[in-house]
């Protein structure tokens, strides 16, 4: 018979499977353990959000994810984790992650606090304010992520926050069209008014030179964050490595497909195919199975 701590990564895995359509291939390439753990974050996270998203009242969400947030406590925090039947399945395989690979409960509290965020404030007046909120929404997962891959020198920590803010600077480029119909403007006010770009003309799609300038400036930025984050595989275990930089990669190729299309987010949805996907995900594992072979001395 399965175990509660078997079932609940079951569990886990299935939500990966379902939802993380970006992420997935990705978690594949990682050792079983180390995968599991991924699943669980994960898992976690869609937890968060589904709250987020949800058609409940507003302070029905923020109640709900109080709740999470006693749960962290109370099923987490070393020394006074409490595992009982009543623990979703979420809870119990983190527990067993987190204690596994000593991942510091403040992460999945910085989580909430960023899903939270998310529930009230849809305008951002500058940079800061939104570098912010992608601390709390991707940064802090980055975080939690390379605890579980291992890493030894303590600077991945800031290369793993920027991959996130790249990541996340690129799902706000390709949803700009969906976003501002659920009036949300991520986009710095600020950097707007600069560029001479309206919320009326981002809520009516209009595409002119205006907003392809202040597009090419956000995808300038992101393509920053990739850069630096590309410094963060190397200081990773290698069996962990093809993770970050498969969704490094297909992030990153989104982001440049956003850009070569003249910044046309309105008409269409940028994406990859599950093709492309695979295909990064193949190139990227077997590169990193290979053996390194050391350069000659001079």
């Amino acid at each position: 018979m399965a175990s509660q701590l078997d079932l609940a990564y079951d569990h886990c895995q299935s939500v990966a499977r379902e939802h993380a359509k970006n992420f997935y291939f990705a978690f594949r390439t990682l050792p079983s353990k180390k995968r599991l753990a991924i699943y669980a974050a994960y898992a976690f996270c869609r937890l968060c959000d589904n709250i987020a998203d949800g058609d409940l009242p507003l302070e029905k969400k923020r109640s709900e994810l109080a709740g999470l947030k006693a749960l962290v406590s109370q099923s987490l925090t070393p020394g006074n984790a409490e595992i009982t039947d009543e623990v979703p399945h979420e809870f119990v395989a983190l527990a067993d992650a987190s204690a596994a690979f000593g991942i510091p409960v403040r992460y999945y509290e910085e989580v909430i606090d960023g899903v939270e965020s998310d529930l009230s404030k849809t305008r951002f007046d500058d940079f800061e304010e939104l570098r912010a909120y992608c601390y709390g929404v991707a940064s802090v997962v980055g975080l939690i992520c390379i605890e579980v891959f291992g890493y030894d020198d303590p600077a991945a920590k800031q290369h793993a926050i920027d991959m996130g803010l790249a990541m996340q600077l690129t799902n706000i480029l390709r949803d700009v069209k969906e976003d501002a119909e659920l009036d949300r403007i991520y986009i710095p006010a600020d950097e707007m008014g600069r560029f001479g770009y309206s919320e009326e003309d981002l809520k009516a799609g209009v595409s002119n030179d205006a907003f392809r300038s202040l597009m090419a400036h956000q995808v300038e930025r992101a393509h920053g964050y990739y850069d630096s984050s590309e410094r963060l595989f190397s200081m990773l275990s290698a069996e962990s490595r093809a993770c970050p930089k498969v969704l490094h990669a297909a992030y990153k190729a989104i982001l440049t497909r956003i850009e070569a299309s003249d910044f046309d987010v309105y008409s269409r949805r940028i994406g990859l195919s599950t093709a492309e996907k695979l295909m990064i995900t193949a190139r990227l594992w077997a590169g990193s199975l290979l053996p390194r072979v050391p350069m000659p001395r001079r």
